[in-house]
């Protein structure tokens, strides 16, 4: 029978991975030269449901981090940063990224009632979230320092900079190609999610 550590482990990779997706896919949805074959509704519920997986799986992470009495995580650790006993800064990177994917779940299920302006602020905390992350993850574990879950981890990144280039991509592309008259719409950020 697994323990509690291994099980945070797992969750804890899990959620990573998912986290992972849905950056990606959030980085995706926003950019105008996206497949056409995907409607944009179909990405943003994928989008939703990745990161309310990945919010679940991290929930059981912590859970487990706390029942297996890991690194010395107490109840305050598990939401005040820097609060642990042990590896306090590996595992106060940890709560800030949990911090921040909970304002950033509670946000968008709150997304009418905020309002698009104040959504829209606390969603860019998601670029901070996923390599604070990761940087948990990694110096946490010896493990993800070798093998598969190295593997796994580099792949995670690649996926997110490749995104990222992609988008950035389709910015710098923007002005460019509405200045030399092909029609290209260009709008503002706000118009654009």
């Amino acid at each position: 029978m697994p323990t509690a550590g291994t099980a945070s482990a797992v969750t804890g990779v899990i959620a990573m991975v998912l986290l992972t997706l849905s950056v990606v896919l959030g980085v995706g949805i926003n950019r105008r030269a996206r497949a056409r074959r995907l409607p944009r509704a179909a990405l943003r519920t994928a989008h939703r449901d990745l990161s309310m997986l990945a919010a679940g799986f991290l929930a059981v992470h912590i859970a487990t981090a706390e029942l297996g009495h890991f690194a010395g995580v107490g109840p305050a650790s598990m939401v005040i940063p820097f609060a642990a006993r042990s590896w306090r800064v590996w595992m106060g990177l940890g709560t800030i990224g949990a911090d921040l994917l909970i304002a950033l779940v509670v946000t968008s299920l709150l997304r009418r009632r905020l309002g698009r302006r104040w959504w829209r602020a606390v969603h860019w905390v998601s670029y901070a979230c996923w390599p604070v992350a990761l940087v948990h993850s990694a110096a946490l574990s010896p493990d993800r320092r070798t093998g598969q879950l190295r593997e796994l981890a580099l792949a995670c990144v690649l996926a997110v900079v490749l995104a990222a280039g992609w988008r950035l991509a389709g910015v710098l592309r923007r002005p460019a190609a509405s200045s030399a008259g092909s029609g290209a719409a260009v709008t503002s950020p706000a118009a654009r999610s």
